[in-house]
């Protein structure tokens, strides 16, 4: 969720000197951007009907994994991915270590916020709320947009001040206004983080130990194998429900997730030291090792307590992470080494501004709802509503993009 160059930007230049600067690589920006596409594929899938049950997430309880399953690990590994360059970056501006540390916090706070809202939504009661989920959503999916929007230099400042005062205005009325269940009794609350939420507690820890670890390789390694086995500890119930760290969120306390974001921290820093050094064969090599390791761990765990990403299993953990460092690999010898970059530029705005677009279907699904739109049957069937979900996830790609040059485009 971090801004990042265009492509051509962090594409690396040719140069005479075996040793390559390290930048920001448009393979990262490639692999956010098809997982975020491949997110919100996933997430319409609800709407279609006859369609292999692979394609989705597997229940809770059951031993597997299914495409969907696979998406949110993938966008926490790269959330990690992308740190230590996010990090090394503000250095160089002059950021202090305690800068560095309130700019994750407020990144933290703004990931909770948002997760916090969109919960809500999920089960609004409208009729008691006064207003449906479509209005809802659209209203607090704006409110993010106005307050974390990069206002042009030249725009007038008390337009904006005004702009964002009004969002958050708008949240709090939102927050105070809101009713849900079935009942309509429950008050607004994070009754669980979300998707946004819960990337913000991984991050939050994965960050500190970013910071605070000044690219010392072994206290990264540590933190990854603190997480792993942080996640195997949780799920074998070594850590009670009511012990002295229960206040601390799962999504830190249960290990997996920040283990997952540590996985891309990992990843990141050894990926920066064979490419200094321009030596992508041995660094080839070496992910190979590490995603067969990760395979490994997955095969031994799996019998303990399953594979499934509702249980935030280790082999879950370890799997999923195998995945994203193979697909990153391959897509970095395609879009760098290759320069291949370009192949991918329909779905760049998603890994530009992956936030924005994580938002857009929140505004399709509201004028769906308002206008009582219905898919034809044969749309919503079998691999022709395969077809339709896909297109309209690179739709929000499209919208995205257009957002972008109308200087709609959004940071943490």
């Amino acid at each position: 969720m971090m801004p990042f160059p265009t492509l051509e930007e962090a594409t690396p230049k040719v140069t005479q000197s075996k040793s390559i600067p390290v930048a920001r690589v448009a393979s990262i920006d490639i692999v956010r951007a098809l997982t975020m596409v491949l997110m919100i594929f996933v997430n319409d899938l609800w709407s279609l009907k006859g369609i292999p049950a692979w394609l989705g997430h597997v229940k809770a309880g059951e031993d597997g994994i299914g495409l969907a399953d696979v998406v949110f690990p993938a966008f926490l590994f790269i959330v990690g991915l992308s740190l230590p360059f996010a990090v090394d970056n503000r250095r160089k501006k002059g950021d202090t270590e305690l800068q560095l540390v309130m700019h994750v916090l407020v990144r933290t706070i703004a990931l909770l916020v948002m997760g916090v809202f969109l919960v809500n939504g999920e089960s609004i009661n409208a009729v008691a709320t006064g207003m449906p989920r479509y209005l809802y959503n659209s209203l607090a999916c704006l409110s993010f947009i106005l307050i974390w929007n990069i206002y042009p230099k030249n725009a007038n400042k008390y337009l904006v001040s005004a702009a964002k005062a009004a969002a958050v205005i708008t949240l709090l009325v939102l927050a105070y206004m809101y009713r849900g269940g079935e009942d309509g009794l429950n008050r607004f609350g994070p009754k669980w983080w979300g998707i946004l939420g819960l990337i913000g507690w991984a991050y939050l820890a994965a960050a500190l130990v970013t910071v605070f670890s000044k690219n010392n390789f072994w206290v990264i390694l540590g933190g990854w194998i603190f997480f792993c086995v942080l996640s195997m500890v949780y799920k074998a119930g070594y850590i009670p429900k009511d012990s002295a760290i229960s206040f601390i969120p799962n999504a830190i306390l249960g290990g997996t997730l920040t283990g997952l974001t540590m996985g891309g921290v990992l990843t990141a820093w050894m990926f920066k030291y064979f490419r200094k050094r321009n030596e992508n064969v041995k660094m080839t090599l070496i992910f190979a090792g590490f995603a067969a390791l990760l395979i490994a761990l997955s095969i031994i765990t799996r019998p303990y307590w399953k594979l499934a990403k509702l249980g935030a299993t280790p082999a879950w953990l370890f799997l999923c992470s195998a995945f994203t460092l193979i697909t990153f690999t391959v897509v970095y010898w395609i879009a760098d080494v290759k320069r291949k970059a370009n192949w991918f530029n329909i779905v760049r705005p998603a890994g530009t501004d992956t936030l924005l677009c994580y938002l857009i279907p929140y505004f399709l699904y509201a004028i769906i709802s308002a206008t009582k739109f219905h898919w034809p049957e044969a749309i919503v069937t079998g691999g022709v509503g395969l077809v339709k979900s896909l297109l309209l996830a690179l739709f929000c790609v499209f919208i995205t993009g257009l957002l972008n040059k109308a200087r709609v485009k959004l940071k943490l």
